[in-house]
This record gives C-alpha cells, sequence and structure tokens, in this order.
C-alpha cells in the first residue's frame, strides 16, 4: 500500500506516505498481536485516499504517482508480484496462507474502490477526475509496460483494468458505459490535437496528453476487456449516421466550402482546391467527417503525410544526399509508421473479437468508410468528400492484417465466396452495380443474384472483398501519384539541364525530389508492399478457381489493381518481390488473356495491362530485356525452377495465338501506350519462338485466320502509320540539338520562344524514341515469324500480301530513297535510331518472300515500286554486308522478278481500264478481287477492302450499323460474272 503509520520516527520511510489514523487498534500490539491483518485494510485504504491531493504527506521520494487510480492500480500490481513471491517461497509452516489471504483482501479493496470512484467521482478528492486517470493510466502502458494496468503476473483477467470492468459492471452496467464512453472521449479529443504521427497533444489538467502512439495504445488497453469493447462501438461517435438521416447531410465546423464551377479555369481550379484542403468543415456523413467525428477515424487518419513540414525537412537537400542517407531516413519513417499501424491493428483485433454485437458495428464501420471515399480514386479528387491518404493506407494496412490467416492458408482462402460481391445484403452497397458508385465488372450483363448468400464463414470473405476496395482506393492510387512524381523529378532534371541549368540549387527542384521521397515512405515499405504483393496473389488464386460465370462477376478492379501494384513494383521495388510466390498471378493472367476468356474479359486496356506484365515481371532477361527481376519470381520452383513461360501447360497450349490476338486488340489503348504494348507483346513472341515448347502452338496460328490476319494488319498499321511522321521528326530534332550546342544562340532566342521549342522537342523525342522502338521490334518479329512456311503463307492470302508489299516498300523509300540512313542525331541510341539494322531487318523479310509469286506481283502493283528503288537497296546492301549468302542472292533476284510482275500488270490495268462500275470496290475504286455482300446496307465491297475497314470501325461504312467480318456475305454470282468478263478481255488481247 506504500503507506506507513505510527508516532515514532523509526515509523516513517519517504518512499512512503505517512498516514494518521484515528483508530489505535492497528497501533495497539495487545489488540493486533501480530500487526496489520485483513481488518485493518479498509481503514488504512480510506485512510490514504481521504488525503487532499495538496496534502504534504503525498509529498515522497521518489514521488508516487499522482491521483487515485494510478495509486490504486500500483498497489494491485504490487500486492500481485507479492502474492505470487509467496507462492514460490513456501515455508511450510502455513504463515505464507495468511499473508496471501491478506493480499488477495487488498487486491479486492483497491478494485473495489477503484470501481466506486468511477462510478461516483465526487467519492474522494483524489478521484475526482477518476476517469481521465484511467485513461493515463492506459496510455502509459505503451511507454512503459512494467506499470500495465492491463497485465498482472497472477494470469488470465487477473489484471487491475479488467477486475475494475468486472466490477464496475456487475455493480453498475450504466456507469460502467460512462466510464467508457468518457475515456474514448479522452483519448479522442488528444487524437483531435494532432495532424501526424509527428505531433503531440499536450498534456494540462484536465485532458490527455501525447502523442498518437499512445492515444491509440491507450485505446487499445480500454478494449482488453470485451465488456469495455462491446461498449465503445455503442458511443455515439463510434459511427457515421445512416445515409437516409437529416444528420447525414449536416455541415459541421463552419460553412460549407466554395465546390469548383464549371468552365474554371486552371488556376482557379487550383485555388479552390486549396481553400478545400484548408477548409475545417464538413458533411457529416463524408470522408472528412469519418476521420474527425469517429472513434477508428480519428484513430486511422494519423500516418506521415508527405505535405508535413517535418517530413518534407527531414529530406532537406536531397540531391546532395546519398541513396543510402535517404533509405535511412525513410526506413525511420517506416518503423514509426509501421508501429503505429500495428497497434491499430491490434485495436480493431479487440473489436472484432470482443462479441458479435461489436463485430457487426466494426464491419459497418469500414462499409460506411468505403462507401464515403468511393470516390477517393478518382484523377480530381474533391477533399471536402473524402478522408486523407492516411486514412486509407492505414485502413487498408489493417484489413490486410485481417486477411493475413487465410492469405496464408489455401483451406481458409477456399472459404471466400464469390457471392459476396452480387449479395447487395452483405457488401451493403461497396459492391453496387448501378448509379455513381457503380463497380465495373469483367463480364457484361452481371445482375445482383437472387439466390440467398450462405457462405460457411460470412467473415473471410468480407475481409477479402473489403480489402481489395480499401486497397483500390489507397496504394494503387498513391502508387500511381508516385510514378508521375518520379516522372516529373526526371523530366525536370532533363529540363534544368537542357537549359544549363543547376538542379543542386533549383528550389522547385529539391522540393519536388523531397515530395517524391516523403510519397515513397508509404508506398515502397518492405513490409507493407510485402503483405500487398501476397494479397494480390491470393486474390489471383481466388479468381483461377472461378467458373466463366462466377468469374464475369467480379469486380474488374480485383485484375486492374493487381497489375498496377506488379507494373509498379516491375518500376520501383524490384528488390521487394524476391522470396515471394507470384504463380497464381502468372497463371490468371496466361488464362484471362486466352482466347476463351477474350469475349468474357472485354476491356482492352486491361488485356493490355496483363500483357505487361507478362513481359516486364515474367519475361527473363537477356541482352535486350531487363534483368533486375528476381528469378524467384521469374521461375517456378516446382518445375526444377524453369520459367514459368517454358514450364507452364497452359501458357505452352495458349499464350503464343493469345498474344497474337492482343497483339491487334491493343490498336485502341492510345497512341503512345499502343506501341509500348505491341513493343512488349513482340518480345514476348520472339522468347516463346525460341522455346521448343511452344512450336506446337505457333503451328496452330495458321489454322485460325481471322485472328492471324486482324495480328498482322496490326503490324502493317503500325509501321505504316508511325515511319514516315518519325523520319520526318529526326531532322527537326537534329535542328534542336544544334541549337541549344550554341550558347550563344540559344540564348539569343527569348524565353517564351525557348520554352516552345523544348515542349515541342520533348515531344518530338518522346514520340520517336517510342515509334523507331516499336518499327524495329515490328520489323524483327517479321523476320522471325516468316521463317516457319505456314506463317509465310498466311502473310501471302489476298487479303495481305498487297498491304505486307506496300508498308515493306515504304520503309525501303524512307531509308534507301529518302537517304535515311544519312540522318544524323545526336546520341542515336536514345531513340532507337539504327537505321542500318532497320535496313537489314527490311531486307531479311525481303528475302523470305522472294520466290512468291504472289509477293512479287504486290510489289510490282505497288505505288511504292520504282525499279531504281529495289536496285539501289541491292546494292547498299551489297556494299554494307547486311546480307549475306542465300538471303542476298533472293534479295538480287528479287529485283528482276519484280521487273517483270510490273510489265504483266501493265497488261492487265489496260483491260480493268474499261471494267463496269459494278466490278469496282465502291470505297477504293479498284477492280474487286474478292466481291462479297454487306447485309446492313447490302453493298457490295472487296472483302480486303471492308476486312482493313472492320479492324479499326466494327460498323457498315455506309450507314453505321454495327458489322463484323463474319457478317458478310460472298458475292458468288457477281465473281462468276467478273471472272467470265476477264477471262473474255484475256482471251480477246491474247488473239490481238
Amino acid at each position: 500500500l506504500q503507506v506507513t503509520f505510527g508516532n515514532e520516527t523509526s515509523d516513517r520511510t519517504p518512499a512512503c506516505v505517512h498516514l494518521q489514523l484515528d483508530d489505535d487498534e492497528v497501533y495497539n500490539t495487545t489488540k493486533s498481536p501480530n500487526g496489520v491483518n485483513i481488518g485493518h485494510i479498509t481503514d488504512l485504504l480510506v485512510s490514504r485516499l481521504s488525503l487532499s491531493p495538496s496534502s504534504r504527506s503525498l509529498e515522497t521520494i521518489p514521488p508516487q504517482k499522482p491521483g487515485l487510480i494510478a495509486y490504486l492500480a500500483g498497489c494491485h500490481k504490487r500486492a500481485g508480484e507479492e502474492w505470487k513471491d509467496l507462492k514460490q517461497k513456501k515455508k511450510g509452516d502455513g504463515s505464507e496462507e495468511e499473508l496471501c489471504g491478506l493480499i488477495e483482501e487488498i487486491r479486492k479493496q483497491v478494485v473495489s474502490y477503484a470501481a466506486s470512484s468511477l462510478q461516483l467521482p465526487d467519492l474522494f478528492e483524489l478521484g475526482g477526475n477518476s476517469c481521465l486517470q484511467l485513461a493515463r493510466c492506459l496510455s502509459t502502458t505503451a511507454t512503459d509496460p512494467s506499470s500495465s494496468v492491463t497485465f498482472d503476473v497472477m494470469g488470465k483477467n487477473t489484471s487491475f483494468y479488467y477486475c475494475v470492468c468486472e466490477e464496475l459492471h456487475s455493480q453498475d452496467p450504466d456507469a460502467f458505459e460512462t466510464m467508457v464512453a468518457d475515456i474514448a472521449k479522452c483519448i479522442t479529443d488528444a487524437l483531435s490535437k494532432c495532424k501526424s504521427l509527428l505531433d503531440e497533444s499536450p498534456q494540462d489538467a484536465s485532458g490527455l496528453g501525447g502523442n498518437g502512439l499512445l492515444l491509440t495504445s491507450a485505446l487499445r488497453e480500454l478494449c482488453t476487456n470485451k465488456k469495455a469493447a462491446s461498449y465503445l462501438t455503442k458511443v455515439p461517435s463510434f459511427l457515421l449516421p445512416p445515409a437516409d438521416s437529416p444528420q447525414a447531410s449536416e455541415w459541421v465546423g463552419g460553412p460549407p466550402p466554395p465546390q469548383i464551377p464549371r468552365g474554371a479555369n486552371p488556376n482557379q481550379i487550383n485555388f479552390i482546391r486549396r481553400m478545400q484542403e484548408m477548409s475545417n468543415s464538413r458533411m457529416r456523413r463524408s470522408g472528412k467527417g469519418l476521420e474527425n467525428d469517429t472513434v477508428l477515424g480519428n484513430v486511422l487518419r494519423l500516418g506521415l503525410p508527405w505535405k508535413h513540414e517535418s517530413v518534407l525537412s527531414s529530406y532537406a537537400n536531397p540531391v546532395r544526399r546519398s541513396p543510402k542517407d535517404i533509405d535511412q531516413i525513410s526506413d525511420g519513417h517506416r518503423r514509426q509508421l509501421e508501429l503505429y499501424q500495428s497497434k491499430c491493428n491490434e485495436l480493431i483485433r479487440q473489436l472484432v473479437v470482443a462479441g458479435e454485437q461489436p463485430r457487426k458495428k466494426v464491419i459497418q464501420w469500414l462499409t460506411d468508410a468505403l462507401l464515403v471515399n468511393a470516390k477517393a480514386d478518382a484523377i480530381e479528387k474533391d477533399p471536402t468528400k473524402i478522408s486523407s491518404e492516411e486514412l486509407l493506407y492505414n485502413l487498408s494496412a489493417v484489413l490486410l492484417k485481417l486477411c493475413d490467416p487465410f492469405v496464408s492458408n489455401p483451406d481458409k482462402a477456399a472459404l471466400v465466396d464469390p457471392g459476396f460481391v452480387t449479395s447487395p445484403k452483405s457488401h451493403g452497397g461497396v459492391y453496387e452495380l448501378t448509379g455513381d458508385n457503380a463497380l465495373t465488372r469483367l463480364g457484361d450483363n452481371v445482375s445482383h443474384s437472387e439466390d440467398e448468400y450462405n457462405p460457411k464463414n460470412s467473415f473471410i470473405p468480407l475481409c477479402f472483398f473489403f480489402c481489395s476496395r480499401a486497397l483500390a482506393l489507397s496504394i494503387v492510387p498513391g502508387m500511381s501519384s508516385y510514378d508521375s512524381t518520379s516522372r516529373h523529378v526526371s523530366h525536370m532534371a532533363w529540363r534544368i539541364r537542357s537549359a544549363n541549368g543547376d538542379i543542386f540549387s533549383d528550389r522547385r527542384f529539391n522540393h519536388t525530389l523531397q515530395v517524391k521521397y516523403g510519397m515513397g515512405i508509404v508506398v515502397k515499405s518492405p513490409t507493407y508492399a510485402t503483405d500487398v504483393f501476397r494479397f494480390y496473389n491470393a486474390v489471383a488464386g481466388f479468381l483461377l478457381r472461378l467458373d466463366s460465370d462466377q468469374l464475369k462477376t467480379m469486380p474488374e478492379h480485383l485484375v486492374s489493381d493487381a497489375c498496377a501494384v506488379l507494373d509498379f513494383a516491375s518500376d520501383h521495388t524490384t528488390g521487394l518481390l524476391s522470396g515471394i510466390d507470384f504463380g497464381n498471378s502468372f497463371r490468371l493472367t496466361v488464362k484471362l488473356l486466352s482466347k476463351d476468356c477474350a469475349k468474357l474479359v472485354r476491356n482492352y486496356n486491361l488485356r493490355a495491362s496483363l500483357g505487361d506484365i507478362l513481359h516486364d515481371v515474367f519475361l527473363p532477361g537477356d541482352g535486350s530485356h531487363r534483368n533486375d527481376i528476381p528469378n524467384s519470381v521469374i521461375c517456378d520452383p516446382l518445375s526444377g525452377g524453369r520459367p514459368y513461360l517454358v514450364s507452364d501447360k497452359m501458357c505452352q497450349d495458349s499464350l503464343a495465338p493469345s498474344l497474337l490476338l492482343l497483339y491487334g486488340e491493343v490498336e485502341t489503348t492510345g497512341f503512345y501506350e499502343k506501341s509500348s504494348h505491341r513493343v512488349k507483346i513482340a518480345a514476348l513472341l520472339k522468347y516463346l519462338w525460341d522455346s521448343p515448347e511452344h512450336k506446337p502452338a505457333f503451328r496452330k496460328i495458321a489454322e485460325d485466320q481471322e485472328s492471324f490476319i486482324t495480328f498482322a494488319n496490326g503490324i502493317i498499321n503500325d509501321m505504316n502509320d508511325k515511319f514516315a511522321g518519325v523520319m520526318e521528326k529526326l531532322p527537326a530534332i537534329r535542328t534542336v540539338q544544334l541549337q541549344m550546342a550554341n550558347p550563344q544562340e540559344w540564348a539569343a532566342i527569348s524565353e517564351e520562344e525557348r520554352e516552345t521549342i523544348l515542349e515541342r522537342h520533348e515531344e518530338n523525342e518522346r514520340s520517336v524514341e517510342n515509334t523507331l522502338k516499336l518499327c524495329d521490334t515490328v520489323l524483327k518479329m517479321l523476320g522471325f515469324l516468316n521463317t516457319d512456311k505456314a506463317i509465310r503463307d498466311m502473310f501471302l492470302l489476298p487479303d495481305m500480301c498487297p498491304r505486307l508489299a506496300n508498308m515493306l516498300l515504304f520503309v525501303l523509300t524512307k531509308l534507301v530513297g529518302s537517304r535515311g540512313l544519312d540522318l544524323k542525331v545526336d546520341n542515336p541510341e536514345k531513340y532507337n535510331f539504327r537505321p542500318k539494322e532497320m535496313l537489314q531487318n527490311v531486307c531479311v523479310v525481303f528475302s523470305s518472300f522472294a520466290d512468291a509469286n504472289t509477293f512479287q506481283a504486290a510489289c510490282a502493283k505497288s505505288g511504292y515500286y520504282t525499279p531504281d528503288l529495289l536496285s539501289k537497296s541491292v546494292k547498299t546492301c551489297r556494299k554494307l554486308g547486311l546480307l549475306v549468302g542465300e538471303s542476298m542472292d533472293l534479295f538480287e533476284k528479287l529485283e528482276g522478278k519484280v521487273e517483270e510482275a510490273a510489265k504483266t500488270l501493265g497488261d492487265d490495268e489496260e483491260i480493268y481500264e474499261d471494267a463496269p462500275d459494278e466490278f469496282l470496290d465502291p470505297l477504293m475504286s479498284e477492280f474487286m478481287i474478292d466481291p462479297v455482300i454487306l447485309p446492313t446496307s447490302n453493298n457490295v465491297v472487296d472483302r480486303a477492302t471492308i476486312q482493313q475497314h472492320l479492324l479499326n470501325d466494327p460498323t457498315d461504312p455506309f450507314n453505321r450499323k454495327p458489322l463484323s467480318i463474319d457478317d458478310v456475305v460472298p458475292a458468288e454470282e457477281l465473281k462468276e460474272k467478273m471472272k467470265a468478263w476477264l477471262d473474255a478481255k484475256r482471251a480477246a488481247k491474247g488473239q490481238n
């Protein structure tokens, strides 16, 4: 009890409070021959607790902890330790039993007095603010575990705090509920004063102080008693007001901030955004209301925001710092954040296991958190409506930990029920199919299930799908923002150096670099990233086991987010991938790219992303491809460490045809994106082509004519659309390079004009770099694919051969006919500009088709053909040694064969001159080879013409009605009529 009594000097000790007792029984050796006994405990405690806070008797050395609750907690703890020592040092004379009984009475009475003081704060002057005192005791647990009120040496459920909760609840449940609410208010009031984990709430006589870690630890300790945890979820501030309640749309904290009007210019938008961010006003039911007005929101909103001055200042002078220094700073921040997130996770686990009702309240809070932040992944976020990035990051981190037991356990993972996303009663509107917050599904025509959702375990599916949604609203947009900032840093550095500036002294550049490092604290965190990677591999495993009907109901973001995370990792955190199993991710990617899933997953941007992942993550490195992805990711440990791309059976059967199909599908993904996608697809095809395991699949490619023509047309379109523009932009790039290399000439240009020149120059550089890489890849792909006769024959089809010949001759025209080989630019490798290598690749393709009469005729008919062009190309190849042996011989012979074909063609052109209009293609005005009827308009066109049109526009060119190549009908009668006419003309010409 840390008290003394008696009138002698020897009765006192500086460490104890000396009491003046009214009853002399405890002094009287006759009445109390054995000293203090059970009957004296009450008098001693009452006397100690009745002291005034200002009493000098409380001035001990060292000082005792102030207040009634801390004192009683200390008594309880010391009594427990003494009881344990007595039990371990039995004397055998029974004396320890008497002492143990005395100690047990002390523990019982300190609990009783604590409960009474919490119930009746005016009972003792020292206990006037008992709830605040208990809150302070709970908060000290994180800094001083030795004085923890929630731990006891006597075993489970014997701590001071647990016993007080049970005692008070048994005496007066209403008083217990009030105690929990008051403590929660003390903690959340203090939390609300912290803006980040780097801030600390000051402590005064009327409130609780400390940083976020201490305060959240206090809340976590509060919930170690299940009854207290249950009552915490009943406080009015635990949940947001229901969506349909009048309170939901109320504004608090001030008037509504201004909204961005239609037609606002960028400066107005930025100004209003800043006003919105600075405003404290919020709707009660909103993301901002969630983090300011709910218990868990106050907890989860704390983090290390990159905008915080302390975070930015920790990266001061970033350009002059070494990578090791930056990593050490970031790691320090991450340790602080991860420790805090672990406390958040413990708090929510305490609430979840406290019982069915608390669990329901937590689930409702999680549901509300996702609903009010449904637009957090928008490009332009409204800060008045959504929560902070820190809350969303912490929310996803907590949900990842809740998912951990089944992410690493296949048996538990099998309990994830796909019916959750089509059961509104279960997902609470998070996975809505209609309205503003509707989530796109993998397939079309998805509706809410009419079957009753009855999973074996309801909590596991909820954690799984809520976690995936939380990640979609946090880490996925966060990674995108970091990637954009990283690109911006690189771009700024280029601009500064181009202008002969100094990045070390450029304030804007240094600030942007600080922002990048601050943003990387979370998105590049090893612990967090590992949990994210493991979760998405579990997502892939879940999707793999679904049938097509179930798969189409899944939210599209499950797949797109997994792609985004892996894409980010391949660019920024390759080292973190090591040792993690990505087998399911690989197999799902191959499955979704297969022809069987092509009609199910119709989002071509998503399918293009899947192809990128195969290239960026699973393609083994070689001289032309990056090789920093760990082998543990690329290779399947169950196949002896061979790459997934060659060892996986499904991949062997379907991937090669899938990639050819994908090459055509990415046509609509965007100008620059399309080029990047196709370069990667071509690299994958080359790797598969060189792998014996994939040869059977390549042989099957020729059997699917429709898919192959789509692929081949994509190749030809790339060259036709891009190559001419590139050859025009290279001289422009050279002009600017020469200007910038001359300081006097460059300085003479006005700053505004220089800015315009640089912007155009950057655009030209980006275009040329992407396009030349694609063109080079296309030509190489044509070279290796056409070594196979079956594939070569596909290119010789009437629909394809003229286009192939046109494209090849066009490239020759630009390289040889327009002196493209003589073009010069600084650092040509940067732009992938290798004209001699490109000419070699073109001529290799020419030589592979040199013996084909169809190809010879197509070359002769091409508008790009001239005898001089082929002659000059042959001489250049021989002079530069670009072709040797049989390839050179075939290319030389082609020159003469095409010239002969040109003479024959001239004769046919004379015949076509007076052909009836019905024999001419109405779109191209050329004699038709294979006329077909368009059932949507009854017009007749050449098959090659409509096939080319439908690659880019799936409609009838005459009336815009939907049309596919499968719909067209051969015009057999007209074709026979044309043949008869042509035969008669040729016969007549032969007689003449």
